[in-house]
């Protein structure tokens, strides 16, 4: 396939883009480094319009075809933003960034996106306009709403938009996809239990303030096993128990307890907010204590729309000769806000065995890269034919 062998003769340069963007790992919004250096190689590569700035920290690209005779346009989307953790790998190119490391594959993300926009760059061989978008703070920023809000889709006329993700455990160049809710609702909670606190000595004289938020922790699970119909998805996740003293012989008066939710509908979604605030309040009522609960919805259900999802998996197919179905998964994806505002479909790309995401000793496989990249461009090939 011309656009799978253009592709392995990229890689060496496409894989020098990915080691630099891992030596040199921004958290959040602080993309400063890896956005200008996406923007200089997007200028470099003749896109005919580059912005930056947009959602804080993102770049965008746009990329006309040999003609615009369909008027359609395209959004390619790749994330560009570190963990704050430490990597624990003997990588030659290892993170130099104490505390900051690569341990998502956004830096390949992004190296990938950058070796379509260079192709597609060149040989224009579409109808229509492709806009590559290059996003900050994925991990928990929200950068792909920031970048929504500052009117992104209308600014660009985008009317389709795309994702990737690279998928440990997935052979290596493999796909896998599903249509509709792909990735969880994402809410984040913290609950102060207020009780009396005292002498370990005189229990009788408190109000237990351990013994009530560990029973808020066990009746949090009667969310997922007695409310929530067993056929929908939910986790419900006490993360952490902090008490307001570590003495051996005193009873605290403050428990802290914080944690998340994760859904896949908006309906399970309601449901758990309003089932979780009644158990914590009547829980800690029964045990002479008051509970301060504050709830934060996070990022949405990432749902991918039918019609692009079928086309998505055709397009894997002539990559890959396979597309398999991709299982839901309980993670958070703020791509789930640019599939909010236009159609669109998010995939996974196979990053083989090893270590998962999010783990010290996660690595990137740069093999992966060519068929990533492939799948980028015949998106944009694929749905605007060139005339």
């Amino acid at each position: 396939m011309p656009i799978k062998n253009r592709f392995a003769d990229m890689l060496p340069e496409i894989t020098a883009w990915r080691h630099d963007f891992h030596q040199h790992p921004e958290i959040l919004f602080e993309t400063h480094r890896t956005s200008a250096i996406v923007a200089e190689k997007l200028r470099e590569f003749g896109c005919d319009e580059v912005v930056t700035g947009i959602g804080r920290t993102g770049v965008v690209g746009v990329i006309n075809g040999k003609s615009d005779a369909s008027g359609k346009v395209i959004g390619l989307r790749a994330d560009m933003d570190a963990l704050p953790m430490q990597e624990q790998t003997d990588l030659p190119y290892k993170s130099k960034v104490d505390g900051a490391m690569h341990a998502c594959g956004h830096d390949g993300h992004t190296a990938m996106l950058l070796g379509a926009a260079k192709y597609l760059s060149e040989t224009r061989n579409f109808d229509g306009k492709a806009v590559v978008i290059f996003q900050p703070a994925e991990e928990g920023g929200g950068g792909g709403r920031e970048m929504c809000e500052d009117g992104m889709m209308d600014r660009f006329g985008i009317q389709e938009v795309y994702g990737m993700h690279n998928w440990p455990d997935l052979p290596v160049g493999q796909f896998a996809i599903r249509p509709g809710a792909f990735f969880a609702a994402t809410d984040l909670f913290d609950i102060i239990i207020e009780g009396r606190g005292g002498h370990a000595a005189k229990p009788h004289l408190t109000r237990d303030t351990t013994v009530a938020a560990s029973h808020v922790v066990v009746a949090l699970q009667t969310i997922a096993a007695r409310i929530v119909s067993p056929i929908d998805q939910i986790v419900v996740s006490v993360t952490s128990f902090r008490t307001s003293s570590e003495a051996f012989n005193v009873i605290p008066q403050t428990v802290h307890l914080r944690g998340t939710v994760r859904t896949l509908s908006d309906d399970v979604r309601d449901l758990v907010e309003q089932s979780l605030r009644e158990i914590v309040t009547g829980t800690a009522t029964a045990h002479g204590a008051t509970a301060d609960i504050d709830y934060r919805r996070g990022y949405p259900v990432m749902v991918n729309s039918e019609e692009q999802t079928a086309f998505a998996a055709e397009v894997a197919k002539s990559v890959a000769g396979d597309c398999a179905t991709a299982n839901q998964t309980m993670g958070g994806e703020d791509f789930s806000y640019m599939l909010q505002e236009r159609p669109g479909a998010y995939i996974f790309v196979g990053n083989g065995e090893g270590a998962d995401v999010h783990h010290p000793e996660y690595v990137f496989k740069d093999e992966t890269m060519p068929a990533g990249c492939s799948w980028w461009a015949e998106i944009v090939e694929k749905r605007m034919p060139a005339r």
